[in-house]
C-alpha cells in the first residue's frame, strides 16, 4: 500500500511517500481502507518534536527549525519513528482478525482516536497516529472496539473532520460541565477545535462568544475553551467570572504562559487540562452526526501525496475548518 511515513523529528523532508505492506489484523482488530484522513496540529507537533520541554515557541514558529532529535517530543513519550501518522480516519471495514465479527465488513466508520487500553477507569491513553500507525495511508489496522459505524449524508472528507477536533471539543465541554445558560468563550474559533466547540456548546444550550484572530471579549464568562495559549492566556482568565473554568487542549500560539496566581485563587477558578476522552464523548458525537445536530467544517482536500503542501497551508491559519487528505484508491 501507499503511505506517508514520518521518519523522524524535523521538516517536511521527514515525510516520505512509500510503498509498505498492508497491515494484517490480529485478534480483536479490524482492517480499514482509509477513505479520508484529517490534518491536525498534533501530527505537525509530533513531527517537529514540539511536545519536548525544550520547545517554547508556537507551532508555526517551531516549523522548519532544524532536525534535532527530541526523544521527549512525542505525544505520550518517545515517538515510535519511523511510523505512519494520521489521527483522524474515515474508513471502510475490509477485514477483521481471527474470531472477529465479520458482520461489520463493508461499513463506513470513524475511529475513536483516543483509546483507553485498560478501560475508562484508567487514565492511560493510546492515540492512533501518535502511539501507533495511523491513517496517512491506504489502509490502517485498529482495535475493533474503537470502530464506530456511522450512517449519514456527510461525505468521506466531511466525516474525517470529526474525530480529533470534535472529540477534543466535546471532551472539553464535558469536563467543564457546560450546560444550558452558561456563557462560553471560545478562543481560536476559526480552527477545527474552535469551530467544533462553538457548535457543541450551542447544542448544549450555552451562549457562545467566539474569538478569531486578535479580537478580545469584554464580557465576563462562565467557561473559557482554549487551545491557543500564548500571550492571550492572562486575558482569558481575567474575563472569567468567579468560580469559572478555563479548559485547554493545546497551545498553538505558545505553551509557556504568564499566570498570576492571585487571579486563580481570588476568583476561585478551575483550570482543566484535557487530553484523554471520557467514555460518553465519542458515542455522543456519532449520535449528533446521525441526528443532524452538527455540521462539518471542511476547508479543503488534498491528495495524500501533497501532505507537505497541506501542512504548510494548515500552519498559515488562514482557512476556516479542517483540511483533509484523500489516499488513492487501492489497486
Amino acid at each position: 500500500m501507499i503511505a506517508v511515513v514520518t521518519t523522524g523529528t524535523g521538516g517536511y523532508d521527514r515525510l516520505e511517500l512509500r510503498k509498505v505492506p498492508v497491515p494484517v489484523p490480529g485478534p480483536g482488530e479490524a482492517l480499514l481502507q482509509v477513505l479520508a484522513a484529517g490534518i491536525n496540529n498534533t501530527e505537525i507537533n509530533t513531527r517537529l518534536g514540539w511536545y519536548s520541554a525544550s520547545v517554547t515557541a508556537a507551532t508555526a514558529a517551531a516549523d522548519g527549525d532544524g532536525t534535532a532529535d527530541r526523544p521527549d517530543g512525542g505525544w505520550n513519550a518517545a515517538t515510535p519513528f519511523p511510523f505512519i501518522q494520521g489521527t483522524d480516519c474515515c474508513g471502510r471495514v475490509v477485514a477483521v482478525g481471527p474470531g472477529g465479527d465479520a458482520g461489520g465488513i463493508g461499513a463506513r466508520v470513524l475511529v475513536r482516536a483516543c483509546m483507553r487500553p485498560h478501560g475508562f477507569g484508567s487514565a492511560e491513553t493510546v492515540w492512533m497516529g501518535s502511539d501507533f500507525d495511523g491513517a496517512f495511508a491506504q489502509f490502517v489496522k485498529v482495535p475493533a472496539a474503537e470502530v464506530f459505524a456511522v450512517t449519514c449524508d456527510w461525505s468521506d472528507a466531511e466525516l474525517a473532520t470529526l474525530p480529533c477536533a470534535y472529540g477534543t471539543a466535546e471532551n472539553m465541554l464535558h469536563r467543564a460541565g457546560v450546560a444550558a445558560g452558561d456563557r462560553v468563550l471560545v478562543a481560536g474559533a476559526s480552527g477545527g477545535v474552535g469551530l467544533a466547540a462553538v457548535q457543541l456548546a450551542r447544542r448544549r444550550g450555552a451562549e457562545v462568544i467566539a474569538i478569531a484572530g486578535k479580537a478580545k471579549a469584554a464580557e465576563s464568562v462562565d467557561v473559557v475553551v482554549d487551545n491557543v495559549g500564548g500571550a492571550g492566556f492572562g486575558a482569558m482568565l481575567e474575563v472569567l467570572r468567579r468560580r469559572g473554568s478555563f479548559v485547554t487542549s493545546g497551545a498553538i500560539a505558545g505553551p509557556i504562559v504568564d499566570l498570576d496566581l492571585r487571579t486563580l485563587y481570588l476568583k476561585d477558578l478551575a483550570l482543566l487540562g484535557c487530553t484523554g476522552w471520557d467514555a460518553p464523548v465519542f458515542p455522543d458525537l456519532i449520535a449528533h452526526v446521525e441526528r443532524g445536530d452538527i455540521r462539518p467544517a471542511l476547508a479543503g482536500t488534498f491528495p495524500l501525496d501533497r501532505i507537505a503542501e497541506a501542512q504548510r497551508l494548515f500552519l498559515e491559519k488562514r482557512h476556516v475548518g479542517k483540511l483533509v487528505l484523500i489516499p488513492p484508491p487501492p489497486g
